[in-house]
């Protein structure tokens, strides 16, 4: 996978965490993975159209987005995610990849990013093991977010 189609959902995901959560996330070790089901787990799926077509799968456990929508909130503490969270978490992935898309446009690689679909470990195959490209986030005091490319 191209460098060039990496490095804007990275650096996009930083920029938006520190302005939304106020935390600045640093990058794990890059790696091919296979996307597997996790109890208690939610994953965000957006697909890419146009020159670059693919998915974007955002993946982190339920604690971690409790955490991240709570930093989104001012602090606010949410006891379960419910519509509202599972509507911050969504939104945040949305941001991500909007970003990235108009960074990528930038270098001339027209994409679209398709609305956004939150499944949970309950969902059963909702997402189909596939193996991926992982970059995976950490952040003080919420944990990691996993970004996790399939580009064709």
């Amino acid at each position: 996978m191209n460098h060039e189609y990496v490095h804007p959902f990275l650096e996009s995901a930083r920029i938006v965490i520190e302005q939304v959560a106020g935390v600045k996330p640093s990058a794990g070790e890059f790696g091919i993975k296979e996307i597997t089901k996790q109890d208690e787990y939610l994953w965000i799926h957006i697909g890419l159209t146009g020159q670059m077509t693919g998915d974007i799968i955002y993946g982190l456990h339920e604690t971690v987005a409790l955490k991240m929508v709570s930093a989104m909130m001012g602090g606010y503490v949410l006891e379960e995610l419910g519509e509202m969270g599972h509507s911050a978490i969504s939104e945040l992935s949305n941001m991500i990849s909007g970003n990235a898309s108009t960074m990528l446009y930038n270098k001339g690689v027209r994409v679209d990013i398709t609305p956004p679909k939150i499944f949970s470990s309950t969902d059963g195959a909702a997402i189909e093991a596939t193996k991926v490209l992982s970059i995976p986030l950490t952040m003080e005091g919420i944990g990691e977010l996993d970004i996790q490319l399939l580009i064709a």
